[in-house]
């Protein structure tokens, strides 16, 4: 009797959610969102799932005299952690010293969909919507980014109905098929920061560093350029350093569609001894390594198909003399 109860309630919940719901588009409701998320305090509990591997995650947020404070931590393993403070992100990773970027944003889809450039996202995903679900006992609104072209993944949102915050997100493929998902299973609002929170908006931390004083050498023309690329990218940045693990030179780019960052590696290698070419994928994210016939390797790393990592590494072309002069 209480299951046949609960079932009863969880259905008038939806019925009464869609009669009252402002008929609003799926630009509004990501519009939504992602104010939600800025101005409220809450506690989002998610698990993340590719490949079989499952990643528990916390992610809390609190405004504090009117700024903003949140904490990422992963809570499996070794310890991972990021804060936000306004504008600036700590990163606290097992591989480095701590350190702070201006302008900066959490690493992981759920962050990337809650901060994303919504103009310049809408230029290559049509937003639509897709009715409503149930997600960690709450009515959500579901809304499908699809890709305009066929080379990247699309995304499946699942938006609060109440509090419009981000309780889920699948990524896909262009059949439908999950290849990664981040999955709320508790959300708590609170009318106040908790005071963990207030304690680290006070806390001293690394000095900040705007995004560009962060790579190690000046922008740089490099001697090759992409001749392919999915609709809506762009590179944002490019750079010729040493690899840290090898001490070995390599030119690198990082481009952004405003949702998917890729990274692109290319550097001299002994075509004898080299693998030819090379596929991993973990979930979304896929490593293409692509050795051309004159022993450049060219290495794609970053959430898209594998089929549209190894088409842009194999774009590689050097540019022409007179190009490479200016």
């Amino acid at each position: 009797m209480r299951q046949s109860s609960r079932v009863l309630l969880a259905s008038l919940l939806l019925i009464c959610a869609k009669a009252s719901a402002d008929d609003l588009s799926a630009e509004a409701l990501l519009q939504q969102m992602q104010s939600a998320v800025s101005h409220q305090n809450f506690e989002l509990s998610m698990v993340k799932a590719r490949q079989g591997r499952l990643e528990p995650i916390r992610f809390s947020h609190g405004v504090i005299d009117g700024k903003e404070i949140a904490h990422l931590s992963y809570l499996d393993g070794k310890t991972v952690e990021y804060l936000q403070r306004q504008n600036e992100y700590t990163f606290f990773e097992n591989t480095h010293e701590p350190y702070t970027l201006k302008g900066a944003r959490f690493p992981g889809v759920w962050s990337s969909l809650v901060k994303m450039p919504l103009p310049r996202v809408l230029e290559s995903y049509d937003p639509v919507l897709a009715g409503r679900s149930r997600v960690a006992g709450l009515v959500a609104q579901v809304v499908r980014l699809v890709p305009k072209e066929a080379d990247k993944y699309g995304f499946v949102l699942w938006v609060d109905e109440q509090s419009h915050l981000l309780l889920r997100v699948d990524m896909v493929d262009r059949e439908g098929n999950l290849v990664e998902q981040v999955l709320g299973v508790d959300l708590d609002r609170q009318s106040t920061p908790a005071p963990w929170l207030v304690t680290l908006a006070n806390s001293k931390l690394p000095e900040a560093l705007a995004l560009e004083d962060a790579y190690p050498t000046p922008q740089q023309t490099l001697s090759w350029h992409l001749t392919w690329l999915p609709v809506g990218f762009k590179v944002l940045s490019q750079d010729r350093h040493q690899l840290v693990s090898t001490s070995q030179p390599v030119d690198y780019m990082m481009l952004s569609d405003g949702l998917v960052d890729l990274s692109v590696y290319v550097s001299r290698v002994d075509p004898k001894q080299a693998v030819r070419q090379q596929l991993i994928r973990q979930g979304a994210t896929s490593l293409v390594s692509y050795v051309n016939e004159v022993g450049v390797e060219i290495t794609v790393v970053g959430e898209v198909p594998a089929e549209t990592a190894k088409r842009i590494a194999e774009s590689v072309q050097p540019l022409a003399r007179n190009e490479a002069v200016q």
